[in-house]
């Protein structure tokens, strides 16, 4: 899967900005967020702020 959505994240080392979150973190959070119906703000300490 990872094949798959790898194409339609942001680059790693971004042009202005900040770095980004690594994206295993994020998709897990979606991941997490969509199967269990719980708000954002409700996510683990685990994914960040």
């Amino acid at each position: 899967m990872g094949q798959v959505v790898e194409p339609l994240l942001p680059a790693r080392a971004p042009r202005r900005g900040g770095r980004w979150r690594d994206h295993r973190q994020v998709i897990d959070a979606i991941a997490r967020k969509y199967r269990t119906g719980i708000p954002w703000m409700d996510l683990s300490e685990h994914f960040g702020s």
